[in-house]
């Protein structure tokens, strides 16, 4: 069992806030598929409760999280008109240490999104 985990917070940089109550899919990426195994909501400093892959989950790996920040948009008021620019946001990355804690943040705003592995 390894004791590395994956957790992940979304910023709205446009307002310069947490963003909360964006739901957020977590994806093993396996060749041309992938399968989803784990879910959850931000809360309101814009974090998940729990790590979205703990300890005991957390393996190498290639994963994709996916972020439904269309909603989040529309309930700010940021979307714009339709067809949203940003509405379903992935982020495909590589975990290679067991071990370790990774963090894969986004960063939010309506016409851009940026992220990087913190800490």
């Amino acid at each position: 069992m390894s004791n590395g985990y994956l957790t992940t917070h979304v910023l709205d940089t446009a307002r310069g806030v947490p963003a909360p109550g964006i739901a957020i899919a977590l994806y093993r990426v396996s060749g041309d598929g992938r399968d989803r195994i784990a879910e959850a909501v931000t809360n309101a400093d814009g974090r998940t409760d729990a790590p979205i892959l703990p300890p005991g989950d957390f393996a190498p790996g290639i994963y994709e999280l996916v972020f439904s920040a269309g909603d989040y948009l529309r309930a700010t008021g940021q979307a714009g008109d339709a067809p949203l620019f940003l509405d379903a946001v992935p982020i495909r990355f590589g975990i290679s240490d067991a071990g370790a804690h990774y963090h894969v943040p986004l960063l939010l705003s309506p016409f851009g999104y940026s992220t990087y592995r913190g800490s």
